[in-house]
């Protein structure tokens, strides 16, 4: 019987949303390429971050 790893635990939304700051502040706000890439990544994370705190406050 196949087995699946277990989900990666969620960084809190707080940490990402620090991530997101410090790589605006880096790029100067302009998002191409890789520093797109990478920023889309951790919106989505951020995302799925305040999804899970939300449910878990509720």
């Amino acid at each position: 019987m196949p087995t699946t790893p277990p989900p990666e635990a969620a960084r809190p939304a707080e940490v990402v949303q620090a991530e997101i700051r410090a790589l605006m502040r880096e790029t100067g706000g302009w998002l191409w390429g890789p520093t797109r890439a990478r920023y889309e990544q951790l919106r989505d994370e951020w995302v799925r971050a305040m999804h899970e705190e939300m449910a878990t406050a509720a």
